[in-house]
C-alpha cells in the first residue's frame, strides 16, 4: 500500500491546496465573460458613433423653421377624418408641396401644432412628410427619399394623425418644415 501512496501525485497534495487552485478556476469563467462583455460595449459604442442632435423637437414652443423651409411651400391645404378598423377617428392633412429653391430635396420634418380655443398650443407633432404616390384604388404613400423633389417640381402630400387632441379648436394646425435633407 505503501508504494501506491508514493506513486500517487495527489497524496502529496493537501486538501487545502487543491480548494485553492478549484477556487482559482472556478473565478477564471467570470474573469473571461466580463472581459468579452466590456469588449463588446466598448465596441458598440465605436461603432454606432455620434450622430449631431436634430432639431430640439420637445417643450411647449415650437421648433425654428429650416432656413431652407422658405423655398419648399405648403399649400392647398384639406383636412379629413376617416374611421379606422379599431373604431377610431384618423384625421389627415393633404397638400401641395413645392421646391422653389436650387437644390433638391431628399426628405423633409414638419412640425404640426394645434391649438385651443384660447390660440395655446394644445398638440405638437413631429413628422417626415410623406409624398402620395398613388390615389387608386386607395391612397398610398411614400417618403420623399424614393421620389425625390427637384427644383421647379410641384408633389401632393399627406399627414397622418391617429390622435388629435379633444382640445383642439378645430381650426387648420401650423405647419412647420424644421428639417430638410437635400443635395
Amino acid at each position: 500500500m505503501e508504494s501506491n501512496q508514493k506513486d500517487d501525485p495527489s497524496f502529496l497534495s493537501s486538501p487545502e491546496n487543491s480548494q485553492t487552485s478549484s477556487t482559482q478556476n472556478s473565478w477564471l469563467p467570470w474573469v473571461v465573460a466580463g472581459g468579452v462583455i466590456l469588449l463588446g460595449l466598448a465596441a458598440l459604442l465605436v461603432f454606432t458613433g455620434r450622430r449631431p442632435p436634430g432639431p430640439a423637437t420637445s417643450g411647449a414652443t415650437l421648433t425654428a423653421a429650416d432656413p431652407y423651409a422658405a423655398s419648399l411651400p405648403l399649400t392647398n391645404l384639406q383636412m379629413s377624418e376617416a374611421s379606422n378598423f379599431a373604431g377610431g377617428k384618423v384625421t389627415y392633412i393633404d397638400g401641395q408641396v413645392a421646391n422653389t429653391g436650387s437644390k433638391t430635396v431628399t426628405g423633409a420634418v414638419v412640425q404640426i401644432a394645434f391649438r385651443n380655443q384660447l390660440g395655446e398650443l394644445s398638440q405638437k407633432d413631429t413628422m417626415a412628410i410623406t409624398l402620395i404616390r398613388t390615389r387608386d384604388p386607395y391612397v398610398d404613400t411614400q417618403p420623399i427619399s424614393a421620389a425625390p423633389i427637384r427644383p421647379g417640381d410641384k408633389r401632393e402630400f399627406r399627414l397622418i394623425f391617429d390622435h388629435v387632441t379633444m382640445d383642439w379648436n378645430q381650426q387648420y394646425p401650423e405647419l412647420r418644415i424644421i428639417e430638410i435633407q437635400g443635395k
